[in-house]
């Protein structure tokens, strides 16, 4: 089976849909926005050709006092070879069909030595809502549906830069926990974001009132703090890599060190097997 005939993971007429129901629960945005802002300082460089991209580009680019284009996060990128220093995918990426794919367009956009950072959910995200309703599924229906969308752990989000051929490549994780008043709390902040379930494999014709209060037990009996409300785990993943140029840090060569690991570390050196 090839790429092109793989079905798809996402439903993208629902996920259109759910985005423009959003009621504009932005705070995660603003949270990896901030974020970003301070990353980019300690870059200490000036960007004049900026691409925002994302269903709240234009909140990113607000929120960073950046001024830069804003484009949709569609399958095919509305982007110029070699027009851009900095690219910004803002917390869409994990919705994405072909992620590799979305990054290799951003690299082809790049200038020499311009930058990408995305920002994504990763694994760890809602992972008290996808066991909760796991254990209700079992228990109530004696199966399980796709109802939260898979998302890379940190170690295989960071492999995706190198295949893009991204340089410098970094991949690091802000973990956020929210607390709500209860788990249908959870799940009217979802909808607000626009991040409810959007799987092509999802199972139709609504959720049953019987699963419902059984994954609303499990969260309630497992996720609570002392005070009765419930905790949210969202893992914001940091994607970070440059387009080549010659002007960056290179690897040194194997066997080129001048000095032996042995004296740096003012140890004796011992021949392998001792």
């Amino acid at each position: 089976m090839t790429q092109t005939d793989r079905p798809d993971l996402f439903d993208q007429t629902a996920l259109a849909l759910h985005r423009q129901r959003a009621s504009g629960a932005t705070f995660l945005h603003e949270a990896a926005a901030h974020e970003l802002s301070e990353r980019l300082q300690e870059v200490n460089r000036t960007f004049t050709n900026v691409v925002f991209i994302g269903p709240e580009a234009a909140l990113w680019s607000r929120l960073t006092g950046i001024p830069g284009r804003c484009i949709a996060d569609d399958a095919t990128l509305d982007l110029k070879v070699g027009e851009c220093d900095l690219i910004v995918h803002g917390l869409a990426l994990h919705w994405a069909e072909d992620p590799v794919g979305q990054l290799v367009q951003m690299r082809r956009a790049l200038r020499p030595d311009g930058m990408m950072i995305a920002a994504l959910f990763g694994g760890r995200t809602l992972h008290e809502l996808r066991t909760s309703f796991a254990e209700a599924e079992i228990a109530v229906e004696g199966g399980l549906s796709p109802r939260v969308a898979p998302m890379g752990e940190i170690r295989d989000l960071g492999a995706l830069l190198q295949r893009a051929n991204l340089a410098l490549p970094v991949a690091d994780s802000l973990a956020l926990t929210v607390d709500y008043a209860d788990p249908l709390a959870l799940c009217r902040d979802l909808r607000a974001m626009g991040e409810t379930n959007a799987m092509a494999a999802r199972r139709r014709g609504g959720l049953r009132r019987e699963t419902l209060m059984a994954a609303i037990s499990h969260y309630a009996t497992h996720f609570a703090r002392p005070d009765g409300r419930v905790d949210a785990t969202f893992e914001i993943v940091f994607l970070t890599g440059w387009a080549p140029a010659d002007s960056q840090q290179q690897p040194l060569r194997p066997g080129s060190a001048r000095t032996r690991l042995a004296d740096a570390l003012r140890v004796p050196e011992r021949p392998l097997g001792d």
